[in-house]
């Protein structure tokens, strides 16, 4: 099983995640942001992973802790569980239609770290949520995670739905990267020998 569990507590956040590449895609997920809730669990069961999530955070203040923290205990996780990435396929990618919205995510499990954005939300504001903790969000979890993500948006007017699509993109993209290649069991995916 390819699982890891984080805990992080700073004065702001206190976090317990834990995460499993080799799940059935369900979540549990609270973290005291309704919105980012919605976005993991569809993450959790786009990729496959199975994601528990638990958040305590200076919600009063905003949300923004919560959500780039959580982004950072993800990432972590996902590196830890993804071990010395032998076997794994490495690459993925998903081209995510939600109605009017059309999103490309592109996942190198490279061992660097790299976030290509380019994504436009047009209002700042889903419900409570602030549109912009979503590039704070995938900062985080790319940093830690030491992977190389792009996205590009293609169409799109609907928030929500561009939202959604970034974050069932991700899943699908990530759940391909880290899946086992029976054709390279064992081996490391790079013609280096090293990740």
């Amino acid at each position: 099983m390819r699982e890891a569990h984080v805990e992080r507590k700073t004065a702001e956040t206190d976090i317990a995640l834990t995460l499993n590449l080799d799940g059935a895609g369900r979540a549990d997920i609270d973290t005291g942001v309704g919105f980012l809730n919605h976005m993991l669990e569809l993450l959790s069961f786009h990729s496959g992973f199975d994601l528990t999530v638990r958040c305590r955070g200076d919600v009063q203040v905003d949300d923004h802790h919560s959500v780039e923290d959580i982004g950072i205990a993800m990432g972590q996780a996902f590196a830890e569980a993804l071990g010395d990435k032998k076997g794994i396929v490495r690459y993925g990618n998903f081209l995510l239609p939600m109605d009017e919205a059309l999103v490309l995510c592109a996942v190198d499990l490279c061992g660097r770290d790299t976030l290509g954005y380019r994504v436009t939300i047009p209002t700042e504001k889903v419900g409570a949520f602030d549109t912009e903790l979503v590039e704070e969000f995938l900062l985080a979890f790319t940093r830690n995670a030491k992977a190389a993500v792009h996205f590009v948006q293609m169409a799109g007017t609907n928030s929500h739905h561009i939202i959604e699509s970034v974050f069932k993109g991700l899943g699908r993209a990530l759940g391909q990267a880290a899946a086992q290649d029976p054709r390279r069991a064992g081996e490391t995916p790079s013609s280096k020998g090293m990740l």
